[in-house]
């Protein structure tokens, strides 16, 4: 094979939840967004020494267990890439994704082990999503102003989105009329290649509990008339939810996200849902899971494997707005939150007096610096719930050392969970139990949750 070179093949197996594996004389080619059991048209893009990767030009034959597509933006929005498998299909690969990462981790006599018990599906298959940043841009150079999502493979283009089937359809209604609002008035979206432009992201949070809804408008320098004019749209629309903020974030940065101070046009600068119980406050920049019946399913699977935590001392690290913290202190001693954004961490304390939770207390700073100065009780159960990249080798290194007989690891990454359970074992911790949650249908995405126990440390 060369560079560039057109080939057609089968797709056999996946060697991750995006990519697809076929064979060319033997050699295995790798091809994001192809599944098993396809026929493709490939280009091939790099030709390494043990495997080649190619571009997905066309799919030739479709797999036997493909279904049709339920949404207009198939195939040239860049998410739901799954959505053409049945969704049993879809759990059984993520099932067999995560089994295989910890395989591939972990020592035989640490997986042996292991009981893994599959992924639970999502409650809520479609319209599960309560927050989505939309981008405006244009679908090619000198195109019309677009709202919603990044064309596949271009992260340069974005494509209207006014049909999306996993996000609220209060949310359609509203990014239909903000994009007819501003071209209307002829405001241009920002270029982030030139810089010029004004309109850059639209950002709209949703309470599935409690209908309340936070719109934000990310852009560089409009007018004040155009943002009163905006304001009077969005809380004019009719929806089934109820808009109690919108706001506006001045967005001067290059990078292209949504970073700034939110200016409160209307209402207030957070909303309100609830999960297992308990009311949380939530601002435009917090950390809240965004498929809120999953997250419930999540916590509640999660805490169910744990044992009984009556009068035990409980680190949640990487605590955010303190969801798990609170829902734990329900029944726990205490509860430290540890969190590096400050802004989580407030959230998290007004969160928990709102609550009347007093055996929870939040700290703010790094998991590491903070646990390398800790001097109160040692915990008896640790939480963690990392982002993506996983814990640091330090950081990691310092939460074993303390010895705590059960940790609970919930991960939004299984590779990033496998590499560091790896180390966990050989610091003495045997991962007992695995299960996935789909938070995320139709995506390449699942959370993951592991109970592990210090070997020997009930017999201490």
């Amino acid at each position: 094979m060369k560079k560039n070179q057109i080939v057609n093949f089968w797709i056999e197996k996946m060697a991750t939840l995006q990519e697809g594996v076929g064979y060319v004389d033997q050699k295995p080619v790798h091809v994001k967004g192809a599944l098993p059991g396809q026929k493709v048209e490939v280009r091939i893009s790099r030709n390494r020494d043990h495997h080649a990767e190619g571009k997905l030009l066309s799919v030739l034959e479709k797999s036997e267990f493909e279904t049709s597509s339920f949404c207009n933006h198939y195939g040239e929005c860049g998410g739901c890439s799954l959505q053409t498998l049945p969704y049993s299909a879809q759990l059984e690969m993520k099932k067999d994704w995560i089994c295989g990462l910890l395989e591939s981790h972990l020592p035989v006599e640490v997986f042996k082990d292991i009981e893994f018990t599959g992924v639970l599906p999502s409650p809520k298959q479609l319209a599960y999503r309560n927050k989505m940043e939309f981008t405006f841009g244009n679908a090619f150079k000198g195109g019309e102003t677009n709202l919603g999502l990044h064309k596949k493979g271009q992260f340069g283009s974005v494509i209207t989105t006014d049909h999306c089937q996993i996000c609220d359809s209060d949310f359609m209604v509203i990014l239909s009329a903000v994009l007819e609002f501003f071209k209307k008035r002829g405001v241009e979206h920002y270029n982030k290649f030139s810089h010029e432009g004004i309109l850059r992201h639209l950002v709209v949070r949703k309470g599935e509990k409690t209908g309340e809804i936070l719109v934000a408008l990310s852009a560089a320098r409009p007018s004040a008339e155009d943002l009163s004019s905006f304001v009077d749209l969005v809380t004019g629309l009719k929806l089934q939810g109820e808009i109690v903020g919108v706001l506006y974030v001045e967005n001067t940065g290059k990078a292209d996200a949504v970073s700034g101070e939110p200016v409160v046009l209307y209402g207030r600068d957070h909303y309100y849902d609830e999960i297992l119980g308990l009311r949380f406050r939530i601002s435009l920049y917090s950390f809240f899971q965004t498929n809120t019946s999953g997250a419930e399913l999540l916590y509640q699977t999660a805490f169910d494997g744990l044992e009984d935590i009556r009068g035990k001392y409980i680190f949640d690290l990487f605590s955010g707005t303190g969801t798990i913290a609170q829902l734990l202190a329900q029944r726990a001693k205490r509860v430290v939150g540890i969190e590096i954004v400050a802004d989580a961490v407030e959230a998290a304390i007004a969160n928990a007096a709102e609550n009347e939770l007093s055996h929870c207390e939040f700290r703010a700073g790094d998991v590491l610096e903070i646990l390398d100065h800790y001097e109160g009780h040692k915990p008896d159960v640790i939480v963690v719930d990392p982002p993506r990249m996983g814990i640091a080798q330090k950081a990691l290194e310092k939460i074993v050392a303390f010895g705590a007989p059960e940790i609970l690891y919930i991960s939004c990454n299984p590779k990033t969970l496998a590499e560091n359970l790896s180390m966990m074992a050989l610091a003495g911790y045997q991962p007992v139990k695995v299960t996935g949650v789909d938070m995320f249908p139709h995506t390449s995405n699942c959370e993951t949750i592991c109970w592990l126990r210090r070997r020997g440390g009930n017999e201490e």
